[in-house]
């Protein structure tokens, strides 16, 4: 039996002004196609397919084409988990359509998590794949409130109620398991943290619990369990060393920290209850940079890039100590023609407005308007040489707001 295992799909997810309808599109195709290519019997999506709870209609068109080709393929099955990102009412709603269609999804916890065990079979009914595919667990699935409950309490007590839902998952499983009188491989399915695992800075990967950042120990996976797909993180990566319990990360980067990153989907094969696991690496279907320094440095990168053939999205950071009042439309002109695209510009200069205290008692009402500005100055290192003018045009900008009209009536 082969298994695809992916997750994080983000469907809908926009990085910055540009929608990624495309990128999105091409993934699916290229899945489609392994799916085809690679004979898979089983697709899981580990949860967060879509970027928000209520998707654009984009979205919904791109996610049920998709399953309404995988339906007609080769692929007996798709198991899909509702993500932090995702609805659990939404993906919930056309479940028994899609069941028609042998897609299993599981969008909310069940109240018996015997319920999230799912007995998978071939084209004429024999059992062959148990997966317990447990979705994203939210506070109220798992715990009650306890009155005097400290912020350590309700830590441990969450990890508690992850631990004994999934406990009670696996045991369910055996219990299947030996009602069927086979020795079935078991996957598990999960969208969560484990411990000591790869977190990318700003990688669109929103918290499990409101004002909690942890992750649940490996040990929850018994050795009854032969695989563990889980989603959550964007980085691929195994759990504890353990090469069948993996993250298989987000397909596509969901932000320019991600552009580094060899995005994979796992492919895990059975030969009876042994998984053998392959890391097959997706395509790059939108190139994205990320280029910072001073001016020159951006400018020069940005002239070894302007005759590239493929279409690359920019993430321009400009950290020089000269002031560059206009570097939007230096950017601008520079990729002018080109098949370069600033999606994001940074200016470090003009953006970190900060002035340190030089006394503990010190107020900003003891500072002077001109005060704030040398201050500013100093601060940002500005060459001597620049600072005349831009003294001269702060104190024009300070005189028209002390008084408008007259600076109305000069630029007459």
């Amino acid at each position: 039996m082969k298994i695809l295992h992916t997750s994080d799909w983000h469907l809908g997810r926009s990085l910055h002004i540009k929608k990624r309808h495309d990128e999105h599109l091409a993934f699916l195709q290229w899945l489609l196609k392994e799916i085809d290519n690679r004979q898979i019997d089983v697709l899981l999506v580990a949860g967060d397919v879509f970027d928000s709870g209520l998707p654009g209609i984009t979205a919904q068109e791109l996610y049920y084409n998709f399953l309404g080709q995988v339906a007609q393929s080769c692929c007996r099955h798709v198991v899909i988990i509702a993500g932090n990102h995702d609805s659990p009412s939404f993906l919930n709603a056309p479940g028994k359509l899609l069941k028609a269609l042998r897609v299993h999804v599981v969008g909310a916890a069940a109240d018996d998590p015997a319920d999230e065990v799912l007995v998978l079979r071939s084209r004429d009914q024999t059992p062959e794949l148990l997966v317990a595919a447990v979705p994203f667990l939210r506070d109220r699935d798992i715990r009650t409130v306890q009155a005097g409950e400290s912020p350590e309490d309700k830590i441990q007590n969450l990890k508690q109620g992850i631990g004994n839902h999934y406990a009670a998952a696996f045991a369910a499983a055996e219990q299947r398991r030996a009602e069927l009188g086979a020795d079935l491989p078991l996957v598990a399915m999960g969208h969560l943290f484990t411990d000591g695992e790869c977190l990318v800075q700003d990688a669109g990967v929103r918290k499990l619990y409101v004002g909690e950042l942890f992750g649940v120990a490996p040990t929850i996976f018994p050795a009854s369990v032969d695989y563990v797909a889980l989603g959550h993180l964007h980085v691929p990566q195994t759990v504890n060393n353990s090469s069948h319990i993996r993250y298989c990360g987000s397909p596509i980067p969901i932000g320019f920290n991600e552009a580094e990153q060899q995005k994979i989907v796992c492919l895990v094969e059975f030969q009876g209850r042994e998984a053998a696991v392959e890391t097959l690496p997706v395509p790059v279907f939108q190139k994205l940079q990320t280029i910072q320094g001073d001016w020159d440095t951006i400018s020069s990168r940005l002239n070894e890039l302007a005759n590239s053939t493929e279409s690359i999205w920019l993430n321009i950071i400009y950290d020089g100590k000269e002031v560059i009042g206009d570097l939007s439309q230096r950017l601008e002109n520079a990729v002018d023609g080109t098949r370069l695209d600033i999606v994001n510009a940074c200016n470090d200069q003009m953006r970190e407005q900060t002035l340190r205290q030089q006394s503990e008692d010190e107020t900003l009402g003891d500072l002077e308007v001109n005060d704030v500005f040398e201050r500013l100055l100093a601060m940002q290192e500005v060459p001597e040489s620049q600072r005349p003018d831009l003294r001269l045009a702060y104190q024009e900008a300070v005189a028209a707001l002390e008084d408008p009209e007259r600076a109305a009536g000069k630029d007459n």
